[in-house]
Order: structure tokens, then sequence, then C-alpha cells
């Protein structure tokens, strides 16, 4: 019987879906709960429950790209929590994410894409559930070794993190050399310095028992990361770069997977706030210890999401 509940974003394809498998397979005690977008939830969670044989999972609506579809999905969480109509909340594992060749686009919000999906979702997630988490609780949000933004760590493929006011780094960008691929890969690059600043943050506030994480997968190229990239670095990744998943540079999505679904329901895996780099506690860069951007990053983030900067 479920005991707990998990609410995972990104579990539709690539590590997230191999981690919701292998969640639902090694943790029947665990109810796990999947958004998707337009009316793709409750789908999402009847291809799990036929995949795995295990019923115990549903889903939500939710455009991460939208802080009032958001909003809405954590109003339905939270309305099935206190019906129990879903068993008490236990985690959170922000798993989506994207990568754009541009940083001209603009969500409805009018944020940039790639800093509302991978940096904004997380938060506004979290801060409207947040007196739902019962403890022992574990948050895992997906990071990446691009923030570390050396060529050991991301191959030259994308550019090193360029840290800027957060309110820059939210606002999209105008002119030619906005619109290219580099300045789209550097926003992701950047989004990932984000999430291990947005992580540091949280497990500062989160109250005892409620750990926090961010997760490094590896280099992972079939997931589909690059499908807004042009269709030779798609041809590239689906081909030439599956070579790399013989090396200790990359992973397939089975194996990062499998990390992912550790991270999200394994023993502990470390003190709180910690950067797990597949499956070690390690540093995450010594750009991603600073605390005067971490705290410009929470502030910034409650004013864009209309909500109180600290949590009452």
């Amino acid at each position: 019987m479920d005991t707990s509940t998990v609410l995972m974003t990104g579990a539709g394809r690539g590590i997230g879906r191999v981690a919701a498998e292998r969640i639902l397979r090694a943790r029947p005690d665990l109810h796990l709960l999947v958004t998707a977008r337009g009316d793709g939830g409750p789908a999402l969670a009847a291809a799990l429950a036929e995949a795995t044989g295990n019923p115990n999972v549903s889903g939500l609506s939710c455009d991460l790209a939208s802080m009032a579809s958001i909003q809405r999905a954590a109003a339905e969480a939270g309305a099935r929590l206190d019906a129990g109509d879903l068993p008490p909340l236990s985690g959170f594992a922000g798993n989506a994410g994207m990568q754009l060749t541009t940083r001209t686009r603009a969500t409805g919000d009018g944020i940039e894409p790639t800093f509302a999906v991978n940096v904004l979702a997380n938060y506004l997630f979290v801060r409207l559930l947040w007196d739902r988490f019962t403890v022992p609780g574990r948050i895992v949000v997906t990071g990446s070794d691009t923030h570390f933004g050396d060529l050991r760590h991301n191959l030259g493929l994308v550019p090193a993190p360029r840290w800027e006011s957060v309110r820059e780094l939210a606002t999209p960008r105008e002119g030619a050399k906005a619109d290219t691929a580099r300045e789209g890969r550097a926003a992701y690059s950047t989004s990932k310095l984000a999430v291990a600043y947005l992580v540091h943050a949280l497990a500062r506030r989160l109250p005892d028992g409620v750990d926090v994480y961010s997760f490094n997968p590896g280099y992972v190229p079939a997931t589909g990361l690059f499908r807004e990239a042009g269709p030779v670095v798609r041809f590239l990744s689906r081909t030439l770069m599956q070579g790399f998943t013989a090396t200790p540079f990359a992973h397939s999505p089975v194996t990062s997977g499998a990390l992912l679904a550790e991270a999200v329901a394994g023993p502990r895996p470390g003190e709180t706030g910690a950067y797990i780099d597949r499956d070690a506690v390690v540093p995450s860069s010594a750009e991603s210890y600073d605390q005067a951007r971490e705290e410009e990053l929470w502030a910034t983030a409650a004013e864009l999401c209309a909500l109180p900067v600290e949590v009452a």
C-alpha cells in the first residue's frame, strides 16, 4: 500500500521516464504524482501504470512555463492531499528542463523560458507546497555539470555560465546576438548554476528533516534536450554522440534514469544542500557557493512569482 507521495516533473521522456518506472517498480510504498502539459498528465500516469504493473501513479496537467498553470496544479495536488485521495507528500523531483537555441523567446509571463522552466518552476512548486512536505522528506532538482563551465565537464559543447542580475537572467533579449544557439546554451548552463543556488537557499530554509539536493545526470545524448536544436545537432545527438556513452563522459538514459531514481527514492544520499554527481556527493563548482547570489535569486524569484520573500 502506498504511504506517501512524490510529485515528479519531466517523467514523460528520457531519464525522467526511466526514473519514474524504476521508482514504481522498486517502491510500491510510494505514490508517484506526475505532471505533463495539456491533458497529458492522466495519460502519462496510465502509461506508467501499464508499463510497471503498479497502479500507484496519477497525473496532473501542468505547463511548467506558465506560473498560472503551476499554481493550478499545486492547488489540485493540495486539494487531493487534503481530501486523502493522495497519501502525504514526502518528496518533489524537479526533473523537467529545456535548452533553447535562442535567448529571445518569452513565456506568457514574460520570462525567458529556459530560466522559467529550469529554475522558477521548481521554486514555485516547492513554495506552493511548502507546508505539505512531511518528515522525512526529500526534494531533488536536476542540475548539470555544465554549470562548471570548463572543458572537463562540458566537452566544449556548452558555453560557460554567465551570471547577471536575476532579473536580467529572467528577461528575454533582443537582437541578432541573442538569437543564436550559443546564447541559448549559455542560458542553459547559467540556469543550472541557478539551480545550485536555489538548492542552497532552500537548504537554509526548509524544516529539519526535509532535505534538498541538486542532481547531475551527466551528459545524456539520447534525451530530448536537443529537440530545439538544428537538424545537424539533433542527428549527431542520435548517432555519433551515442558513442560517448561508452566513455566516462556520458551515460545512456537507462543508466542516468536509474541514478535519478536512486537520488529521489533511495537511501539518504548525504547532508541537505549537497550536489549529487551521478552516484556520488561531491562539491559543485567553486562559483556555485555564493550566498549573496543565492539570496538574490531567492528574493527575485519570490517577486517574480508574487510571493512573500520569506516563508511564514
